[in-house]
């Protein structure tokens, strides 16, 4: 049996008949698309969440009232109860903590219009934090200087701005040592930060950063507060200034022995874990969908193999009189059958990254191309054209020489 021959035949018969094997692939290239749109989207996805949303280091950890991934009305009314984390909590988390590399602190909750002369912008991020914040939160400075331990001790009206208020304010000028206000209050610019671009189509440079004494005089000390922690390295460091800081603050809050923390403490991990298991449910329900496809488009390949035995009984007969064997006439068919699905799942490859990459070109985010994923929907797409192709295939190679000869359409 010519493994070659047989493959050629099946894209001849595929090329021949172009309207039905439009039809009869369908299905296949539905199904491997949306799996490799789905995979090419969400692998892209999880590498800019890691990257753009969730960007604390992997030996960072950060301490609030209350947990940043909430997933029911509880946790919110819990947290919403719990005593606010303030600035001596830090301070005390600071002194205490002897496995943590560095400590900062940050609130923001507030966004305002900034003005500079005649021009303002609005949904302005207002942050206040501590010098150390901006290296834990990897935010680097174009120009000017950071915010520094003066700045905080004396409620200093300084701040560092990002790029969109540059833009938008100071067209064509150096910002550095010009006074802008922050809702009432005036503030000298001292430092821009990196453009850092945007993420899920809000822009990441719209604030302005100022001294955290500064932001609670201005907007009010009845606010929590979020104290970040970067430890020596990762793993059991990490586990051990984590349970360092820990410690300090339920002395500090006077938690009961055995009583759960009166405030969440969270790493990286903990974002990401939920992001992945909100994106595994979305792909094993487009699993589930495509896996559908693939079986109608098992069934469709079936039939038409079977149409196709009909057709081609006497060519069947002819090879069997000139010695063709079962086990000759069964691999010819099933090598068809699979070639056929192979088409399928090479046209869905093409098609799912073409609409992935569409998609995310779109809405702005980058998106990445597993090359297992493409191997294992070639493989897929070619076991069904094989599991469906048995049937025609063994009706192919059981029919009667001289029967088959005889058969007229």
């Amino acid at each position: 049996m010519n493994i070659a021959e047989a493959i050629r035949i099946a894209l001849r018969s595929l090329w021949a008949n172009k309207l039905r094997s439009v039809l009869t692939l369908l299905g296949i290239v539905i199904g491997v698309g949306a799996v490799i749109a789905v995979l090419t989207f969400v692998s892209g996805i999880n590498r800019y969440i890691a990257e753009k949303v969730f960007n604390l280091g992997a030996d960072v950890f950060i301490i609030n009232k209350h947990s940043s991934v909430i997933t029911n009305i509880d946790q919110l009314l819990e947290g919403e109860k719990r005593k606010d984390i303030t600035l001596e909590d830090y301070y005390a988390v600071t002194e205490g903590c002897k496995r943590c590399a560095d400590l900062g602190a940050m609130v923001t909750n507030v966004t305002g219009k900034v003005k500079y002369g005649q021009q303002s912008i609005t949904n302005t991020f207002v942050r206040g934090l501590t010098p150390a914040m901006p290296a834990i939160l990897n935010v680097d400075l174009d120009s000017g200087r950071p915010i520094n331990d003066n700045d905080v001790d004396n409620h200093s009206p300084v701040a560092v701005i990002g790029t969109d208020l540059v833009d938008n304010l100071f067209p064509g000028e150096d910002p550095v040592n010009k006074e802008i206000r922050v809702g009432d209050q005036p503030y000298r610019v001292i430092g821009v930060g990196k453009k850092q671009g945007t993420t899920l189509g809000q822009s990441r440079d719209n604030y302005v950063m100022i001294p955290i004494t500064a932001y609670l005089k201005q907007y009010g000390t009845h606010t929590s507060i979020i104290i970040c922690g970067k430890a020596n390295g990762v793993g059991s460091q990490l586990d051990a200034a984590m349970d360092e800081a820990r410690v300090i603050l339920r002395t500090r809050r006077h938690d009961a022995p055995g009583a759960s923390d009166s405030f969440a403490i969270e790493t990286n991990e903990n974002f990401l874990s939920l992001w992945q298991d909100l994106t595994q449910t979305f792909f094993i329900a487009m699993i589930a969908i495509a896996a559908t496809a693939l079986i109608v488009g098992g069934i469709v390949i079936m039939n038409i193999m079977l149409v196709s035995v009909t057709e081609r009984t006497r060519e069947i007969g002819i090879r069997k009189a000139m010695g063709a064997r079962r086990k000759d006439v069964l691999l010819q068919f099933l090598i068809e059958s699979s070639t056929m699905a192979l088409v399928g799942g090479f046209l869905g490859v093409i098609g799912g990254i073409v609409l992935a990459k569409s998609v995310t070109l779109l809405i702005g985010m980058p998106s990445s191309v597993p090359l297992w994923a493409v191997l294992a929907a070639l493989l897929v797409s070619s076991s069904v054209g094989l599991f469906f192709g048995v049937y025609p295939a063994k009706r192919a190679a059981r029919l009667d020489p001289i029967v088959a000869l005889r058969f007229e359409l």
